[in-house]
């Protein structure tokens, strides 16, 4: 069933109707997620630490490591690290297979109290545990009785009984371990590196255990400090200056040079001026990289190699953007520019208090092009600022540089790209109305 509306439009009625409303609105979210899902993760990777980049299942949202300050919780009067010289018997080769894991003399390293730890949980154990030490020599022993049975505890604590065992065609020594409050015979499996891990509800509880068998307390954390190591310690910021710098330069000088030439093209009649346009149309269909070499060979004639003033000058003048102009200014009726020759107005006060104010969407859509066209320029750059010039960089060629140097550093990687993209965004929300309002425009309003 179907039914005639108003307009003289024939519509869907009832639930078919409402069926295609929402399928049309599934099908617009569905897409919009799919355009803005890159943002997010953009946005949500710029502010992690370095370390949650690449936990998995990954995080959209940024986490941070719960940490703890040793003065808070007594960790600085209770606990001391001390790493001890592990005792062999007389003609032990012990030392000699595992000496790389033992230092030489004892060492006690006190903490202080404004020290700051993370905080880890165990899957078999409820206390809360700050790693202390995460360089730890670990022994794991076998015990004789239950070969399934693993215990791990820091080199040195175990004694030596002096008697050997084979284990898979190999003699391995026999030691004496503390277990849950038993002392049994085991032997050593093998030596690692692990962490010494103190509770944080009562320091007097110390556990060795492999660091990657703890998982870490996190809390969700935005990392800002990204934003100012990409700006100031990686140099991004002036990069970004001359970037501004040269955009607002190039959208003034197309700006002004495509509303004179687009209003001498359209109302000041001239001999052999539609010729002039057809030429200087016809020069779009050239490729910019046809004119790569020549345009370099007058730069360097001019001086301007490793200059700002190369990729400002060449680029203040647009046959699109005259004509752009060129062609909204023929839409505006003769008869206001007539009225006010009559009032006695010269070309100069028509073009700009009459002509330049109803070109507003033209001209927003033309500064919006010629803003994205500068900001993200970088085969030009690339050819004529030197790539030791890193005060004459501009944003493209920074974040290339840093995408190289800080391959590792991905949360930095993705702040510079942040901060590339979101002035062209802003443009463009700004911008998007006039983008309409000049497809649909007359030239009066």
């Amino acid at each position: 069933m179907s039914r005639r509306s108003a307009d003289g439009m024939v519509r869907p009625k009832g639930a078919k109707h409402t069926v295609i409303r929402v399928l049309t609105y599934g099908v617009l979210v569905a897409v919009l997620l799919v355009v803005v899902f890159p943002f997010v993760v953009a946005v949500s990777t710029s502010l992690k630490n370095p370390q949650a980049i690449f936990t998995y299942p990954p995080e959209l949202i940024p986490r941070e490591n719960v940490t703890v300050v040793a003065g808070e919780v007594g960790l600085a009067d209770d606990v001391v690290v001390e790493e001890t010289e592990e005792e062999s018997t007389e003609g032990s080769t012990t030392d000699d297979v595992f000496g790389q894991f033992l230092e030489e003399d004892a060492a006690i390293q006190e903490i202080a109290p404004d020290e700051e730890f993370d905080v880890y949980r165990f899957d078999d154990d409820p206390n809360r545990y700050a790693l202390i030490d995460n360089d730890v020599s670990v022994a794991e022993y076998v015990p004789l009785d239950d070969p399934d049975v693993l215990i791990r505890q820091e080199v040195g604590l175990a004694t030596e009984t002096g008697d050997t065992i084979t284990v898979e065609g190999d003699e391995e020594a026999v030691f004496l371990v503390e277990s849950d409050g038993t002392t049994v015979e085991a032997y050593r499996g093998r030596l690692t590196n692990g962490g010494l891990f103190v509770s944080i509800d009562d320091p007097s509880i110390e556990r060795v255990d492999l660091v990657n068998f703890a998982e870490e307390e996190t809390q969700i954390g935005f990392r800002f400090e990204n934003y100012e190591e990409v700006v100031v310690d990686r140099s991004l910021g002036r990069s970004l200056t001359n970037t501004v710098l040269v955009t607002i330069m190039v959208v003034v000088a197309q700006l002004v040079t495509s509303i004179l030439g687009g209003y001498a093209l359209a109302r000041i009649d001239f001999r052999g001026r539609n010729t002039l346009f057809l030429l200087y149309l016809g020069s779009v269909m050239i490729p910019f990289i046809v004119l790569v070499i020549p345009l370099f060979q007058l730069v360097l004639q001019l001086g301007w190699l490793d200059n700002l003033a190369a990729l400002i000058i060449p680029f203040g003048f647009t046959a699109y953007g005259t004509f752009l102009m060129r062609q909204f200014f023929l839409g505006i009726p003769k008869e206001l520019e007539e009225a006010a020759i009559i009032d006695g107005a010269s070309r100069s006060r028509i073009l700009w208090r009459i002509m330049v104010p109803l070109a507003k969407p033209a001209i927003a859509s033309l500064a919006t092009f010629a803003f994205l066209y500068a900001w993200n320029s970088f085969f030009w750059p690339l050819v004529i600022i030197n790539s030791g010039n890193e005060d004459g960089r501009v944003l493209s060629l920074a974040l290339a540089t840093l995408g190289g140097r800080s391959s590792t550093d991905i949360n930095l990687v993705f702040a510079g790209a942040v901060i590339a993209m979101t002035p062209p965004i802003l443009v463009f929300l700004f911008a998007q109305r006039y983008f309409v309002e000049n497809s649909a425009a007359s030239g009066l309003k």
